[in-house]
């Protein structure tokens, strides 16, 4: 599994680079914040909503302790995409910047 540091991505998008970032936790979780920009697509959701996470652009997957997000990775992978990272430490780590 490929893996980014919040550190490494908070610097990233700094930069401004152009990363997908996908949150996989609840609304309601979402609602007390996300990472600016991510778009929130519930884990369960996501094999109806694949088709809204591009296979050719790096694509950060987040949720709340890197749980849910790695779930996520293994399905996506499974799924033919290769440009994916699952962030360490999930907003619980993010927080914490």
């Amino acid at each position: 599994m490929n893996t980014i540091l919040p550190e490494e991505l908070k610097q990233r998008l700094e930069q401004g680079e152009a990363l997908t970032i996908v949150d996989v936790r609840e609304p309601e979780e979402t609602a007390a914040g996300m990472v600016a920009g991510a778009v929130n697509i519930p884990l369960q959701e996501l094999p109806v909503r694949m088709a809204e996470i591009p296979k050719d652009r790096e694509t950060v997957l987040i949720c709340r302790s890197g749980n849910r997000s790695g779930r996520a990775y293994e399905y996506l992978a499974s799924q033919g995409y290769t440009r994916i990272v699952n962030m360490t430490g999930g907003m619980l780590a993010w927080e914490q910047l």
